[in-house]
């Protein structure tokens, strides 16, 4: 039996129970976690891992919650989410910035600006924090991550141990890696060029206001739901093109300005979006015998 008495007694302050995944997801849907746990450190992160590795306890990891959908039934196992203290960022020597794997993408973008570096203007366009940035590759308007990034330090979670991956080493391919899903990214280690401030400004301002135009905004959603088949064949293109655009399922719907998006009307079950999903994915592929990869992550029982 888990001797789950004793964890709590260990994270009182970091480990939480029952807790509304909802609350954790740009969707807002989603059940109970059985456990939550939000360390404020490394090692109390690995003395959690190494106690639920004991106790035979699941865990998953999430950032901010901008491309997960949680089940209606929730988690069995444990939630981790870092912390506060691993939003950070660190300005050292030949335009590196050291960054905490929970800092908000926009934070970084506006850090990097303010203090005269280019090629972070993306970020400003990408909603999450930067480890879920790294793991999904993530980017835009012709950049992502994998071009800044010099390193990341990460804990593996069957191992229990601290680790560190050059650039080099990690294999980037179009909205993932070849990360293992082992690996928590605790921080990253990112490289800019010197330029002026207001260059970078204007095109910061420049590449909001075409997300503005091309993507809704103030709904409950988590972004784009499949992934880009290439270039030229992007995957809202092919919603359109199968007569997808308008499907329902609830309170679930597909949003009119951007049918890669799909939306919680304000009522929606999570198995209304999964619903949602499937029927598009199996439509797209019975007219076009493309079948569509998930850039959305679906988490639970």
């Amino acid at each position: 039996m888990n001797d789950v008495s004793n964890l709590f007694a260990k994270f009182e302050e970091s480990l939480d129970k029952n807790v509304k995944l909802a609350n954790y997801s740009w969707f807002n849907l989603g059940g109970e976690a059985e456990y939550f746990f939000k360390p404020k450190n490394n090692s109390e992160l690995l003395k959690f891992l190494k106690e639920v590795k004991k106790n035979k306890i699941k865990t998953t990891f999430i950032g901010a919650g901008s491309n997960i959908l949680f089940r209606d039934n929730g988690f069995k196992g444990a939630v981790i989410k870092l912390g506060k203290n691993f939003s950070y960022i660190n300005q050292k020597e030949n335009n590196i910035l050291e960054v905490g794997a929970a800092t908000l993408d926009r934070m970084v973008a506006n850090f990097a600006k303010d203090n005269c570096l280019k090629n972070f203007e993306f970020l400003s366009c990408i909603p999450g924090t930067i480890g879920g940035a790294i793991i999904m590759n993530s980017g835009c308007y012709d950049n992502d991550i994998s071009k800044i990034l010099i390193s990341i330090k990460a804990i593996d979670k069957d191992k229990c141990q601290e680790i560190e991956i050059k650039r080099k080493d990690i294999n980037f391919i179009y909205r993932g890696t070849n990360l293992s899903e082992n690996l928590i990214i605790t921080s990253a280690k990112l490289k800019g060029i010197q330029d002026k401030k207001d260059k970078i400004e204007k095109k910061q301002i420049d590449l909001i206001k075409r997300k503005k135009l091309a993507q809704p905004s103030q709904i409950k959603t988590c972004g784009s739901t499949f992934k880009n088949i290439s270039k030229e064949k992007k995957a809202w293109m092919l919603i359109k093109e199968s007569g997808c655009e308008k499907f329902e399922e609830g309170d679930a719907y597909i949003s009119e300005k951007h049918c890669n998006f799909f939306v919680n009307k304000g009522k929606a079950k999570s198995s209304d979006i999964e619903k949602l999903i499937n029927k598009v994915k199996k439509t797209v592929y019975e007219k076009t015998k493309i079948n569509l990869e998930m850039e959305i992550k679906i988490i639970g029982e």
